[in-house]
């Protein structure tokens, strides 16, 4: 079964359990004292199964779904079978550790969602296929181009700090995403060069 698949099929699960059980949300989301005080580890993982409304999670998940899917191939193919687990865990954990760092004191701060995960598995796509069309709000951009304006736009929104949106978490993912890939392939880094310069290339 497709790694993508399982990944989405566990979330949803226990997405839509903790909609139904805040008591479930409570253990599972991230709360920075309950990792610096009571060293529940876990929560730098779990706090990815949950999300804030179904609107949240259906949009994490479709991304993850159509991108995941490509990409999950790669992973396997150098990393094992089990590869692409690694690749989006690790998303997870290097997405909301900048968070985790500046809250850890901060009994009132909570994060929820696996979009800092999906971030990465998008922009490692980007950076495997940057003309490729993306359709946002049913609107064709080149891939390159989204990837710019989203890292302009969740900057700004970061900045900006008056949403409950932790933009961190999308922008360190999307870093981790490329960096991770680089690492495990560093041809790709060249390919992508040569892509850009070739529009046509997808």
């Amino acid at each position: 079964m497709s790694s993508t698949l399982v990944i989405v099929a566990i979330t949803c699960l226990v997405s839509l359990l903790a909609f139904g059980q805040p008591d479930l949300l409570r253990r599972l989301i991230l709360w920075p004292p309950a990792i610096s005080r009571d060293h529940q580890y876990y929560r730098l993982l779990s706090y990815g199964l949950i999300h804030a409304d179904g609107q949240h999670l259906l949009f994490n998940m479709l991304t993850l779904y159509f991108f995941g899917t490509v990409m999950e191939g790669l992973y396997q193919r150098y990393l094992g079978p089990f590869g692409f687990y690694g690749f989006y865990c690790g998303g997870l954990v290097v997405s909301i550790l900048p968070t985790y760092l500046r809250n850890r004191a901060n009994p009132a701060y909570r994060s929820l969602g696996a979009s800092g995960a999906v971030s990465a598995v998008l922009f490692a796509f980007i950076l495997l296929r940057p003309w490729s069309t993306i359709l946002v709000f049913f609107f064709p951009l080149p891939a390159v181009i989204y990837a710019a304006l989203y890292v302009a736009y969740t900057f700004y929104m970061e900045r900006r700090g008056r949403d409950n949106v932790n933009h961190s978490a999308h922008l360190w993912g999307a870093a981790y995403g490329v960096a991770f890939t680089v690492l495990m392939e560093p041809r790709v880094l060249g390919a992508f060069v040569q892509a850009l310069t070739h529009p046509g290339l997808r």
